[in-house]
């Protein structure tokens, strides 16, 4: 099952792209909504390899995701693969220099089911979709603005 928006960003390419990459802001964002997040790579900045073990409540159960960031290049995209429970998934994002002054963000995520329940999830997301795309778009949108709100103070 696949996702993807595009957004405009008022924000330079390169401040665009270190907001997005700022991982350490990303972690204490999560733990501020109750993750549990533990960086499980040594590199000491952003790039290919680094990765993550997180830990949370989701419909009353405790649910636990890995992430890995197989591709890394500045300023054009980052891509994420996470595992979770039957569930791999790819988030690809890209950013495109419009002009000087903006930057157009483009998401794309695709989820893919490896056990029967997980199958089973998919499918029933599917009979939603419109409903998810819609607030899929509106999620990215809200990043957007909050990538460009913090890109301007950089």
């Amino acid at each position: 099952m696949k996702f993807s928006t595009k957004e405009d960003v008022d924000a330079p390419i390169g401040k665009v792209f270190d907001t997005l990459a700022d991982f350490e802001m990303i972690e204490r964002a999560a733990m501020r909504r109750g993750v549990e997040v533990q960086r499980t790579d040594t590199l000491s900045k952003p790039g290919i390899g680094a990765s993550w073990h997180a830990k949370f409540n989701m419909r009353g159960k405790q649910r636990e995701v890995d992430i890995f960031v197989p591709s890394y290049d500045p300023p054009n995209e980052i891509t994420m693969h996470s595992q979770l429970q039957g569930l791999q998934s790819e988030m690809k994002i890209e950013l495109v220099a419009l002009s000087r002054q903006q930057t157009r963000l483009s998401v794309v995520a695709n989820l893919k089911p490896t056990t029967l329940s997980a199958r089973l999830l998919v499918q029933s997301l599917k009979m939603a979709r419109t409903k998810l795309n819609k607030r899929f778009r509106e999620r990215v949108a809200d990043y957007a603005r909050e990538l460009q709100e913090r890109a301007a103070r950089l």
